[in-house]
């Protein structure tokens, strides 16, 4: 018998995904690796202080963390990380590890299988805090060296630091003598990532940048030969450039030299000549087969043994495919995911990979390409709530000002309890992503069902700047952020109230990072969000520029989405929302760690002084031992259950079983 749904108003529906449950699954699975037969991989812990997991999956099936707490495998190289583990099959003695460990940053050897095993240190504490960092180990063996990249901090400013690629001995003679580690490249760049031995071990490549670009600009595919006692000759560039972005570059069994660059308006892959630089576009399509690079050692395409890559493409969300570099032709690997994300790894036929879909969140993958059959191996997070409580997802093209196109996700409501009272439309809250230059991918996230299930609507905006859709699409943000991200996810939340979808007095912006920039811009520069939630955001241009208010990486990133700080101040102060505070007539919840160095607490800070005193209902939360995002289950359940009872008090709810967020003027 069908039972009649409960009517009530959205937002004060009951649901089972409370917010404890959304915190623990919080997260997704990243670098998953083959070691021998057994594949590796990290995993977030957020009941465990937020540390990150090694987890390690045996040829039998079974798994389980080898390491733990308080191991944390996670490197703080650029602030962002990326792949902080490698590991290598050695017959007759087990697997060797080789990872980072987050409170010191120092590298370890880790031998599972060894008699009392216990992680070693590799290479030396800093003497300046936390100053020498490791991202993107490369074990090599024969070499008795493990490739990495370096950073190393040499004062006290966040842009006293230089990066080079090296090689740490594996015998942990550096780990009380810094010279020991072997520098390969110079530090003539300001950024260097993924280092890459040729398979005869005569070459290697790596990518390099500088200042002012981000590695989405431009960047150099750099080449040296490695002379016999591993010393790098002179570096040259073969490929990119200050217009032409080169993401990964990788050497094929066979000594081919593959890699992914968008000089054609959008990241395809090319066969490249080490001697000349010609470069050969294998697949030609207005597809990405890369992505911006926000952490070291992302994997877009990976070598298979048969001379074919496994490659993800696609506009908007990749997919992963096979791709014969020789024809061109490609065959795409059938399943229900529609995202993929940028951590490949190869070994023989098989494919290790993390995805997702809108039913299921990111867990870990592997292809048989002999067989076609692909099978979860790890992560697996199913039937965690009743599947009838999930939104079923829609990717809409909305028409923003001068008739660009704007992509969205679009999460309505769902919950088979209940209904809303005949002609109420729910609330929408629109989502902003991080980056800006990044991308909402169209996944199962418990976040956002925790708010769908109890009616509250959910529009993601992936606006002008966002990757996936062409160099041109990202590019709309230049010198613009703060206009046409505010205008594109205005025109979102008009469009859903002009035809009905949301109730248009009752709409809502939130984000984090670059996404709390947009929001707190948008509650600051229109009157379209009767509130807004505001997360580690950047509020004051100026800051960043003059006053070293954030790290190294992105320090010059405002150049191309404001302009030249020399050449136009009056932009940073005008479009700053620090500086049009007293713009600012509804209510708002701004969250904050208190160990952020990317967008950092005296932001927040100074923009609530300029607030003081005007009468604007809000809350400030600061959160001992987080940074820039949130790892840890407490934290995200605060957060999760204020930002329900701003809704309820904005929107005209009660929301049930939340503690009432307590409002100051």
């Amino acid at each position: 018998m069908t039972r009649a749904p409960i009517i009530a108003p959205y937002g004060a529906w009951e649901s089972p995904v409370d917010a404890r449950t959304a915190a623990s699954h919080d997260g997704r699975p990243e670098f998953p690796a083959f070691v021998g037969d057994e594949v590796w991989w990290t995993e977030p812990r957020p009941a465990e202080g937020g540390r990150r997991a090694l987890v390690r999956r045996r040829a039998d099936g079974t798994a389980g963390s080898p390491l733990p707490a308080p191991w944390n495998v996670r490197t703080r190289v650029i602030e962002y990380g990326g792949r902080a583990w490698a590991g290598t099959a050695r017959p007759g003695t087990g697997p060797l590890i080789v990872f980072s460990h987050f409170p010191d940053q120092r590298l370890y050897a880790y031998e599972p299988d060894a008699e009392g095993a216990v992680p070693r240190p590799l290479t030396p504490l800093s003497p300046v805090g936390d100053g020498l960092r490791w991202a993107d180990p490369q074990i090599h063996p024969d070499r008795g060296e493990v490739w990495c990249v370096l950073e190393e901090f040499t004062g006290e400013g966040p842009s006293d630091v230089r990066r080079v690629a090296a090689a740490v001995p594996l015998d942990g003679s550096a780990a009380e003598d810094r010279t020991a580690v072997r520098e390969l490249s110079d530090d003539s760049h300001d950024f260097v990532t993924s280092p890459r031995l040729s398979p005869d071990g005569r070459q290697a490549v790596w990518i390099a940048w500088d200042h002012p670009r981000m590695p989405w600009d431009g960047t150099e595919l750099k080449l040296a030969a490695v002379g016999p006692d591993g010393t790098f000759g002179a570096a040259r560039t073969i490929l990119g450039g200050p217009a032409e972005s080169v993401a990964q570059a990788e050497w094929t069994p066979d000594g081919t030299l593959v890699a992914a660059t968008d000089r054609d308006g959008w990241w395809n892959l090319h066969r490249v000549d080490p001697a000349t630089g010609e470069a050969v576009n294998l697949r030609p399509a207005q597809e990405e087969f890369a992505g911006p690079g926000w952490q070291m050692g992302a994997r877009w395409f990976a070598p298979l043994a048969s001379g074919t890559l496994a490659v993800l493409h696609g506009k908007g969300g990749q997919r992963l495919g096979i791709l014969d570099p020789a024809t061109g032709e490609s065959a795409d690997v059938p399943g229900p995911w529609s995202e993929w994300t940028a951590a490949l790894s190869t070994q023989g036929t098989r494919v290790v990979a993390v995805a997702a879909s809108a039913r299921s969140s990111f867990e870990v993958l592997e292809l048989d390409t002999c067989t076609g059959r692909t099978r979860v191996i790890g992560a697996a997070h199913h039937d965690i709530v009743p599947p009838e409580f999930l939104p079923d997802p829609v990717e809409r093209i909305f028409t923003g000002p001068g008739g660009r196109e704007i992509h969205a996700q679009l999460y309505p409501p769902a919950n088979p309890y209940f209904a809303a009272p005949e002609g109420e439309l729910p609330p929408y809250v629109v989502w902003v992503h991080g980056g800006p230059t990044s991308r909402a991918p169209l996944v199962l996230d418990l976040e956002i069902a925790y708010f769908t299930s109890r009616g509250i609507g959910v529009v993601e905006v992936n606006h002008g700047g966002s990757t996936g859709y062409g160099r041109a699409y990202r590019e709309r943000l230049r010198e613009q952020w703060g206009v046409v991200d505010v205008q594109d996810c205005a025109a979102v939340a008009r469009a859903l109230a002009e035809e009905g979808t949301a109730d248009g007095r009752r709409l809502a912006i939130r984000g984090g990072s670059a996404g709390g920039w947009t929001s707190a811009a948008s509650l600051t520069g229109t009157d379209v969000y009767a509130c807004g939630v505001v997360k580690f955001p950047l509020l004051d241009l100026t800051g960043w520029a003059e006053g070293g208010e954030t790290h190294d990486f992105e320090s010059r990133y405002l150049d191309s989405l404001i302009g030249p700080y020399t050449e136009v101040p009056e932009r940073y102060r005008d479009r700053s929302p620090v500086t049009r505070a007293d713009r600012l007539t509804v209510p708002f919840l701004l969250l904050q760690g208190l160990e952020d160095v990317i967008c950092r607490p005296v932001q927040c800070e100074r923009f609530l002084e300029r607030i003081k005193g005007r009468g604007v209902p809000h809350a400030y939360l600061t959160f001992e031992g987080e940074g820039h995002g949130f790892r840890r289950e407490d934290t995200m359940i605060t957060c999760l259950e204020a930002e329900l009872s701003l809704y309820g008090q904005v929107f005209g709810f009660t929301p049930p079983a939340v503690p009432a967020l307590e409002l100051t003027k």
